[in-house]
This record gives C-alpha cells, sequence and structure tokens, in this order.
C-alpha cells in the first residue's frame, strides 16, 4: 500500500512522498523528471517494499511540494540541497538513489557531492553533466533534438502547456514516433493514466518549467550562446559510487551520443541498453525496470511487477 506524507526540510522546503515498505528497513530513494510526478514511480515502491523503505518525493515544484516562484530556487544546488536534506531524514547512506530524467540529473549532481550518504546509483535516461554539455556544444543531432528546451524556456510556457485540457503537455509524453504500436508497452498513456497527470499538472506547471529556465545546459542559440561558456572539469563530474545506466534506444530527446565516454567519468560502470524503448520506459517496460534496479541491488524480490 502507497502512504502519502509531506516531509518538511530544515531549508524550509515541504516534499510531498509517496512510499512503501518498512519504516527501518534499508531505503530507496526515487526521483521523478518532467512532466511527471512522484507517482510514476508507485509499481516500483510496491515491488520493492518487502525488503525495502521506498520513497519517491515529489520534487520541489511539483505537485504538492514547495513551488517558489523565483527562477534562482530551481538552480541545481537548491535541488541537490533538498535531497541531502531528505537524506539526513534517514539512518545510515541510502541503499540506493534511483532517478530518471530530470531527477537523474539532480541524482548526478548528488552522488558527486555527497558519494558518502549512498551505496549505488541507477539511472534511467537521464544524461551525464559532463556528456550532456558536449553533445549539446558539438552535436547538431542532439542540439535540434533538445531545441524543446529553449521552448520550455518561454515567459508563457506554463500557459501553453496548460491550454485546452493540457494539448502541448501530452506531446511531450507522446510526440511522434512514441506511439510506434510495435514497441512494448507503446500504449501506456491511457485514460486513467492521463487522469492521474491531470491531477498533477492541474496544481501548476510553473515549477516545472523553472528547471529549464534556471539550467544553463540548453541549445546555444543566436541570442543564448551561455553554454558555450560552461567547462565541467572532470574531478567536478567524476562519480565514485557503483553506477547502473539504464538507457532506453529509442529516445527522440536523449540521442545514444549521450552514453558514449560514460566511463570517463564513472569508474564503477555498468551500462545497459534497452531496445525498442522510448524516454517512458519505466511506463513502457516497468518488469525491465524492476529487474535492472534488482541487479543494481543484486538482489531478487522476485515476483516481479
Amino acid at each position: 500500500m502507497i502512504e502519502k506524507f509531506a516531509i518538511e526540510l530544515p531549508n524550509k522546503v515541504s516534499l510531498s512522498c509517496r512510499a512503501a515498505g518498512p519504516e527501518y528497513a534499508p531505503v530507496l530513494l526515487f526521483l521523478h523528471g518532467f512532466p511527471e510526478a512522484a507517482f510514476v514511480w508507485d509499481e516500483m515502491l510496491e515491488h520493492f517494499s518487502r525488503h525495502y523503505r521506498c520513497i519517491a518525493p515529489n520534487l520541489r515544484g511539483y505537485e504538492r511540494s514547495s513551488q517558489p516562484e523565483d527562477v534562482e530556487a530551481y538552480r541545481a544546488k537548491h535541488l541537490v540541497a533538498d535531497i541531502a536534506a531528505l537524506a539526513e531524514q534517514f539512518d545510515g547512506k541510502l541503499e540506493a538513489l534511483v532517478a530518471h530524467d530530470w531527477g537523474g540529473a539532480v541524482a548526478w549532481n548528488f552522488a558527486v557531492q555527497h558519494p558518502k550518504k549512498l551505496k549505488r546509483l541507477v539511472i534511467i535516461n537521464s544524461p551525464h553533466p559532463a556528456t550532456f554539455l558536449r553533445e549539446l556544444k558539438d552535436n547538431p543531432a542532439q542540439q535540434a533534438a533538445s531545441t524543446y528546451m529553449n521552448f520550455l524556456c518561454r515567459p508563457d510556457a506554463e500557459q501553453l502547456l496548460e491550454a485546452n485540457d493540457f494539448e502541448l503537455a501530452w506531446h511531450f509524453l507522446q510526440g511522434p514516433g512514441d506511439t510506434d504500436a510495435t514497441r512494448p508497452g507503446a500504449n501506456w498513456l491511457t485514460e486513467p493514466m492521463k487522469e492521474r497527470y491531470r491531477e498533477v499538472w492541474s496544481m501548476g506547471l510553473r515549477g516545472a518549467v523553472n528547471y529549464y529556465r534556471a539550467s544553463p545546459l540548453r541549445p546555444p542559440t543566436e541570442t543564448d550562446k551561455a553554454i558555450l561558456q560552461v567547462n565541467l572539469p572532470p574531478e567536478h563530474v567524476t562519480v565514485k559510487v557503483p553506477t547502473r545506466v539504464v538507457w532506453a534506444e529509442g529516445d527522440s530527446a536523449l540521442l545514444p551520443g549521450l552514453i558514449d565516454g560514460l566511463d570517463e567519468y564513472i569508474p564503477d560502470l555498468t551500462l545497459v541498453r534497452v531496445p525498442q524503448a522510448s524516454h517512458w520506459v519505466i511506463h513502457e517496460q516497468p518488469t525491465r525496470i524492476a529487474q535492472e534496479i534488482e541487479a543494481a541491488l543484486a538482489v531478487d524480490v522476485s515476483p516481479t511487477v
């Protein structure tokens, strides 16, 4: 059974959370991405709850978590501070941090800055900051695939996403190529699932798009070339905990070039490619995702989801 509660952090941020499992069991922490919410992890929370305390917070700006108005409040240092403060609520280090999309961006930074607070990292289709910077600077294909990031920086982005029953927001979840019926789980966006998204989006999307406004990592344009000045020294982005990267190869926004050279920044890396899967592989293939998390944990918690 999924529990729902809010945690008040010392930095005066409140995170609404979903959880399952024994209160004093080792902790698995799950971080969602854009434009989602903590509920996307429900199957994983239930699946792993026999052996772990599984917690999925809604990141700041999402659902009933704190939603600061100021774009500055969504810079990486604040997002990482939220997760560090959340981790402090539990005894010892996190057994694992599992993250997707923007949650992964937070998780990469957390793992670099706080390696003693977690035993292992599982990343699902979220680019490492160094390879993302490289591809956004030098790869025209990735620049083109990431143009949506510049759109989401528009001052009216949230209003455009919310218009006409979130017509444009649905496009982010199932755009061209994401409805291929031959792909396993391609029809995951059912009407009941849409209702879950509507409920979250109706609480506001400003916080969600502020992540993009606050980040310098977006394709250069004629009027905004800030990314060309960004430099990430290897020592600032090297992950020193065992890391499993699960990459859906059909991701139309995050291209396969992003996983080239990952071993330069992750000494203990396991890279798993998932063919015929899109960015939304957590919805499409939950059993496969559960198996990959099990492999990272080196445990068997069957039956699978």
